[in-house]
């Protein structure tokens, strides 16, 4: 197994000598109480199904916005419903964040918007400001909706911008160009105090040098958290059915290292740290405080269409998928069973989820939870990877190092099976 790891590792090392914990020790700074118990608190993740276009490489839980405005206000309304419903289960707790997320939420009515942050702060009172996500297209049509999404309380908004070249946007099925995007950017920094960017890379064609410019690019336009993603292949969208059929190919495994590589390298010069595998924040502060509460293992509840959430109650921790289909989830509500499956996870399944979620993070998982799992540093899988680079233990954490995160899918398989 890990000499297979090795292998990799080495050609994505090229031949330079690397300080692999690096990373680990910084967690001690960067934990702000790691595994503290968080079941106290309360996170909202909220799904907006709907998008003007449905892009070639996605494949969540969307739908083509159609004027569907009764639709539309239907959905709100059950939202709402289901955040009483599921407060009510779960009892008191203080409101950690809350996160709006698709689909496209910048198509969400801003008073929709503002429905669900008032709902949610009377339900679960916070304990001090909260950070208030709401995912968005910079087109400028939504652009338009900023400062009155800004009104409604979201205070952080992450921008899928995807690529700053209008051939690429074009290949990628994006609805704005990139002269569109850099004025959304600049409406977007007058109205919200914190901005997150989403671009894609190992897009067919790109090469090292127009990827880091790209990144260089949103630097350039004051971003304190950059979130680059490796373009994904799934079977079932457009893109899927393309590449099967020979239509185009992704770039080879050396290449998409050579740019993975060049992510951090261009993302760390310029002060970021990569805080989780897709994750780049310029400063603590910066780093989304909502996805810290979700791979700590905090409890979060899932609301609208297809939405996952976990909680922890009588019965142990909970694993919640809502209805897919809008109008099952609005009628699901309403005869007060929203979700497709509930799950009382295993203790053993539920910290295997803690260690799979730990692990994408520079915080790590901490020793006694592997050791729950039956894992020894002295012989053994866990033995193996921190004997070969892969994870460092530092502080009672083991937390992937600089070789290991590329390889974070491996290294995770020989840990968990």
């Amino acid at each position: 197994m890990t000499e297979t790891l090795a292998a990799r590792a080495a050609a994505l090392r090229q031949g330079g000598d690397r300080d692999e914990e690096r990373s680990v020790p910084q967690a001690a700074a960067l934990r702000e109480g790691g595994d503290r118990d968080e079941k106290d608190s309360i996170a909202l993740y909220v799904h907006w199904p709907y998008c003007a276009r449905i892009c070639p490489y996605c494949d969540f839980n969307v739908v083509r916005d159609r004027g569907r405005s009764e639709e539309q206000a239907g959905l709100a309304q059950a939202i709402l419903d289901d955040l009483e419903a599921q407060a009510a289960l779960v009892g008191p707790r203080a409101l950690a964040s809350i996160f709006f997320g698709g689909g496209t939420p910048s198509l969400m009515p801003p008073q929709a918007v503002a429905a669900v942050v008032a709902r949610a702060r009377a339900l679960f009172p916070p304990t001090g400001d909260i950070e208030i996500s709401l995912e968005a297209n910079p087109t400028d049509a939504e652009a338009g909706r900023y400062a009155a999404l800004a009104q409604a309380g979201v205070n952080r908004l992450s921008m899928g911008v995807q690529s700053f070249d209008d051939a690429a946007l074009k290949f990628l099925g994006r609805d704005h160009s990139a002269v569109e995007a850099r004025r959304a950017i600049a409406l977007a920094g007058r109205a919200f105090p914190r901005l997150s960017i989403d671009l894609i890379y190992a897009r067919p064609g790109q090469g090292v040098a127009d990827w880091t410019a790209e990144l260089a690019t949103a630097l350039d336009l004051g971003f304190e958290h950059v979130s680059p993603y490796q373009l994904t292949i799934e079977g079932a969208t457009a893109f899927g059915r393309a590449v099967s059929r020979g239509a185009w190919s992704p770039p080879d495994e050396d290449l998409a290292a050579e740019l993975y590589e060049a992510t951090q390298a261009t993302l760390e010069a310029a002060g970021f740290e990569a805080y989780e595998v897709s994750n780049h924040a310029c400063g603590a502060a910066a780093r989304s405080s909502h996805n810290l509460h979700v791979w700590r293992g905090g409890d979060y509840l899932g609301l609208g269409p297809g939405a996952h959430g976990r909680l922890t109650l009588a019965e142990g921790r909970v694993a919640t998928v809502a209805r897919r289909r809008i109008g099952d989830y609005v009628a699901g509500v309403a005869a007060a069973s929203p979700w497709a499956e509930r799950e009382t996870l295993a203790p053993r399944d539920a910290d295997e989820e803690r260690v799979l979620l730990g692990l994408r993070t520079v915080e790590g998982a901490s020793l006694d939870l592997l050791r729950r799992l039956g894992l020894s540093t002295d012989e053994g899988p866990l033995a193996d990877l921190l004997a070969d680079g892969f994870v460092a233990l530092s502080e009672g954490r083991i937390a992937a190092t600089a070789t290991g995160r590329p390889l974070l899918d491996a290294v995770l398989k020989a840990l968990l099976t």
